[in-house]
């Protein structure tokens, strides 16, 4: 790991949820990512927005089910702070179509309902990580990089066209990461920049691979094994 990414600030969540041990699950699963941690926690809408400008979070998970102030308001009047004011991801029980688009309207970059396994989050916050490193990297973009950002945050998981254990969320990530690049790169490489396991990343690859998305070539070093490098197709 290079010195600069020791130095890298790890992405600060703060947990909204009415269940103090719901949201601790959830810190949970955001304490296991690389370059992310729980800063706080908040079981209110009070407390929520109070923790809010004290914590100065970069992402609020966010429930809509909450004593005293609902979510949706918690999402307006965190959306009408002064910046740097946090991005939202809603995590509610709530499938209603009013309050789905009502958190759209108020600037939720995505919507996530309960009950859900650790991998739907894990797959939004590596494409939040991803949108954040593109923000940072490019002070303008050009439509491509607009819409690979739109398709990555926006692309719900599904497996209907993909092989068993695929998520098609997981492949935009490694797809995004890949034409990121402009040069042949390593999966432990793409796995480090994506936030996604070597394993994972492997099996991806080689899927991409089989589709012709990906042209994989060999290098020779000393030791005689050759070394894999992976490069998108254009």
């Amino acid at each position: 790991m290079s010195k600069e990414d020791l130095q890298k600030p790890k992405i600060r969540i703060l947990v909204v949820d009415d269940d103090f041990r719901v949201a601790q699950l959830h810190g949970a699963y955001v304490d296991r990512l690389e370059d992310f941690e729980t800063c706080g926690y908040a079981n209110t809408g009070a407390l929520a927005l109070s923790a809010a400008k004290e914590l100065n979070p970069d992402l609020v998970l966010l429930d809509l089910y909450l004593p005293n102030t609902d979510g949706l308001t918690v999402l307006r009047q965190l959306r009408a702070m002064e910046p740097p004011r946090p991005d939202v991801i809603v995590i509610s029980a709530a499938r209603d179509s009013a309050s789905v688009r009502e958190a759209m309207k108020c600037g939720a970059i995505h919507y996530i309902t309960k009950p859900f396994d650790s991998r739907s989050l894990t797959e939004r916050l590596v494409a939040y990580r991803l949108m954040r490193a593109e923000f940072d990297a490019s002070a303008d973009l050009d439509q491509s990089q607009i819409d690979r950002l739109w398709s990555v945050l926006r692309t719900a998981p599904s497996e209907e066209t993909l092989p068993k254990g695929h998520s098609q969320h997981t492949l935009e990530v490694v797809m995004t990461t890949l034409k990121a690049i402009d040069e042949k790169i390593t999966a432990d490489e793409i796995a480090r920049r994506s936030g996604l396991s070597r394993s994972t990343t492997q099996r991806y690859l080689a899927y991409l691979a089989r589709l012709g998305k990906v042209t994989l070539t060999l290098k020779y070093g000393a030791s005689g094994r050759p070394e894999h490098l992976y490069e998108w197709t254009s």
